[in-house]
Formats: C-alpha cells, structure tokens, sequence
C-alpha cells in the first residue's frame, strides 16, 4: 500500500533540489561519523592494526546485504516504509556505544572497541540494505536523460558539504581540547542530526510503484546481472578494483597518523582538502559521463588512480611537510574518486531495467565489496603481523605500510586494463574523449607548432567529423538492439 505521510508531495523540480539537500545532509553524516577521527577514537581505545583493517573492510564487506534488499524489493509495491525505518535506525546506531565508555569508564577498553567494531558493521549492514532501494527508487522516479549531469551537480554540492562539515569537525577538535572518546561521541551525536533530516526529507518525495518480476524465482532473480554481458564486464571490473584499492586504501590515516606523526587536526585538514578537490570537477565529470560514456570517465579516473600511493612512498616522516606535500595529491585523488563514483552510478541506473534494478544494482556493488572486504583484512592481518618488522636500504626504510601501498600501487596499475575491458557499446572510445578534453589529437601534437595553432575553420571540420561518428555509433546501436 502506499503511504503518504503528508499528504501532498513535492513537484519533481523540487523534489529534485530536495535530492540534492538531501546528499548534503547524508555526506554531513558520514563525515562526522567515519571520518579520520575514527581510526583516532579506535587507537585511543587500544586498536591493533587487525582492529582498523576490520573497521576498514566493514564498508565494503557488509555490501552482502545488498542482496538481501533485492531480494526483499521483489516482493514489495512501495520502497518507502521499509526504507525509513531501516535507515531512521541505522543513524541512530552508533550513538550509544560511543557514549559507553564516557558513561560506564569502568568497563575494559578492549570491550568497547569490539563493540565499537559489531556497531560500526550494523552500521554498514543497514546502510547497505537500504542503498540499493533507495538508488532503485531514484532510477525509476529521476528523468534518464541528463540523469549523469544531474548526479554531477549533486555530487559536487555534497562533496563541498562533506569539507565544510569535515573542516568544523577539525576545528571542534582543535579547539575543545576534549579527549579523543569525547570529542568523537560530540561528532557522532552531530552526524546522526544531520542524517535523520536527510532521510525525513524523502517524507514528501514522490515514489513510483516497484516494477517486480512477473514471477520472482530466487535464482532467476540472483543471476539476471550475472548473464548480461555489459553487466558482467562492469562487475569484473568493479570487484578487481576494489581489490587493488582495499589493500592500502584503509591504512593511510593510520599511516599519517603512526608512520608520519600527523596529529588529529592535521589529518582532519588534510581530508577536508581533499574534499574541497572532489568538488571542483565533479559537475564536469558528470556532464562528460552523461555526452561521452561512463566508460571512458571510468578508464580515465582509474588511470590516474595509482598516483596517491606512489606519493604515499614517497612523503617524508615530517608531519608539517607531508601535510603540505599531500595536499594537491589528496584533492587529485578525491577528483578521481568523484569521477568513478558518478561514472559508476550512471553505470547501473542507466543499464538496469526497472523490472529486476535493485538486484542489478546489488551486484553492481555487493561482489566488488565482499572482495575488497576480504583484501582489507587480509591486507590489516599482514599489517598487524608484521608490526614490529622493517627493512632499510641505503636511506630507505621498508615496513608493512610500504609493502601494502607497494602492492596496491601494482594492482592499481593493472585496473587500467581491466576497466578498458568494460562493455558500453553506446559510449565513446577513451581516446575521442582525451582529444575533446585536451583540443588536439597526437598527431596534431606531431606537427608542432603550427598544429597546435589551427583556425576556427579546421576545428570546426573535426567537431563536425565527431559528431558524424556520433551518428554513425548510434546507428549501429541502434540497430543491434532491433
């Protein structure tokens, strides 16, 4: 049945700008509540290198319940009850047990960082069982068409929301001069305000009916993604990534924090600038993955990808210098990650029909999430292992952070061949998009100076053969698909 709690809904413009305050109000709450200043709060409570590479591996390892959720979404009408409820819980989820220790001092540290670690996958459980009916709820109620244009404009408004949030958290911190476990329960009490406004504000968003299958047989249902080729292609990509990304990706603010001897407010800064970085192109992102394919946004993000672990090996054990070295790495990196995750969402609402999305999308995201859950406890166990070893080489030291950001610096080289093995028949090839970006093609770089410098006439011949091209791909599409 459905069910309007207010009686009247939004019109879908505004609904659409509530979508986007709605992001901002989500990104608030992850900021406050998974920031930096929780590998801080987990250490302040005796964390072992095992402890944060299980607290890193949550986020993706609990996608399983993805599943779960696509599941349930074929044998419902309406998304919104189930939604609000789950989700009104998982925001409220980590308020007590990062109170538990300021109100009962008495109980064992070891305790409350296990419980701190069930709370935190509870967390994630819920979060991901409502991702994929909420993403399934956008892509049947949003308009396809300029749909990864929009998703541009409302990453890059929650990126900006995510530093500015980061940014008071840092100075919170700084200036309080609370302890960590206080500070942080001030954080996380916080977090959960901003995220209970952002799920009631779908109380006046409109909700098209689920498009169920007209008979949802479990194994049909699971393996529909599994059979498509574009589908697959992207879920081979998708979990080789996560792979190559988990095995270092969790341990950097460890790193900063233990290895570089950056203090909280400096790696709250440092991560609030990186932010600012996600902000700055993700408009553009969206609008190229909505003109030229998510599959070139994709190989073109993962290309550059590796850049922040070479960095990483590089920064000197200077806090004050590496913070200022890393900051234009960080933005870099968190542009590229802006560009992946719009690219990505493009990705599955466009090609997921809306009889079976939500399954789609759960294996858009759970496999590639249960394989980067596993690689970041491994990766955490092989730190924890090896926490007291280390090498060095003329004035090089090697440790277990240099093994882990080594390894995944290799893996991430490789994801650049595996993403050009993505199937978008619809989109264009990386290279048309590199020369649209950058204005000239390698052999024009061949014929400098004077082809760099051509008149208005040439470059209007090579628009024009483009878009030639353009119409000729969709032809071809076109007649694929009749």
């Amino acid at each position: 049945m459905r069910f309007n709690y207010l009686n009247t809904y939004w019109s879908p413009e505004t609904a659409q700008r509530a979508i986007i305050v709605s992001g901002c109000l989500g990104m608030a709450y992850t900021q406050l509540t998974m920031s930096p200043a929780t590998i801080q709060y987990a250490r302040s409570l005796g964390a072992t290198g095992l402890h944060i590479g299980i607290l890193g591996a949550l986020p993706v390892a609990m996608l399983f319940m993805q599943f779960l959720a696509a599941i349930i979404a074929n044998h419902l009408r309406y998304r919104r009850r189930v939604w609000l409820t789950v989700s009104i819980a998982q925001r409220l989820i980590l308020v007590p047990i990062v109170c538990g220790p300021l109100l009962f001092p008495e109980i064992s540290h070891m305790i409350w960082i296990w419980g701190f670690i069930f709370s935190t996958a509870a967390n994630h459980a819920l979060l991901h069982f409502c991702t994929p009916l909420w993403l399934s709820w956008m892509g049947d109620y949003l308009p396809h068409q300029g749909l990864s244009h929009y998703w541009g404009i409302r990453h890059r408004w929650a990126q900006w929301a995510g530093a500015s949030v980061l940014l008071g958290g840092a100075l919170f911190v700084w200036h309080s001069g609370w302890s960590v476990l206080s500070a942080f329960a001030v954080l996380v009490i916080a977090g959960a305000v901003f995220g209970i406004a952002d799920v009631l504000l779908f109380l006046k968003v409109d909700e098209p009916p689920i498009h169920r299958l007209p008979e949802p047989q479990l194994w049909k249902v699971i393996s529909a993604p599994f059979r498509e080729r574009k589908f697959r292609s992207f879920i081979g990509y998708s979990c080789f990534w996560h792979f190559a990304a988990m095995v270092g990706a969790p341990f950097i603010s460890l790193y900063l924090l233990v290895e570089v001897g950056m203090d909280l407010f400096q790696l709250m800064m440092l991560w609030t600038c990186s932010w600012v970085g996600g902000a700055l192109l993700a408009r553009q992102f969206g609008s190229l993955a909505e003109s030229k394919g998510n599959r070139p946004v994709l190989i073109l993000c993962t290309l550059f990808k590796p850049l922040n672990m070479i960095a990483l090996l590089l920064v000197p054990h200077n806090p004050t210098l590496a913070f200022w070295l890393l900051i234009p790495v960080f933005m870099v990196d968190a542009l590229l990650n802006a560009g992946i995750a719009i690219a990505t969402n493009g990705f599955l609402l466009k090609n997921s029909p809306s009889e079976n999305r939500t399954m789609y999308i759960a294996a858009g995201t759970a496999v590639s999430g249960l394989v980067g859950g596993a690689a970041s406890i491994m990766a955490g166990a092989t730190l924890a292992a090896l926490d007291s070893w280390s090498l060095r080489f003329g004035g090089v030291t090697v440790n277990g952070f240099s093994l882990l950001f080594g390894l995944s610096l290799t893996l991430r080289v490789a994801a650049i061949f595996v993403a050009r093995r993505i199937h978008e028949p619809q989109s264009h090839t990386t290279t048309i998009v590199i020369n649209d970006l950058v204005g000239v093609t390698p052999l024009r770089m061949l014929r400098l100076p004077l082809g760099i410098f051509q008149t208005a006439e040439v470059v209007q011949k090579v628009r024009i053969q483009t878009k030639r091209r353009e119409r000729i791909r969709s032809a071809v599409v076109h007649e694929e698909a009749v």
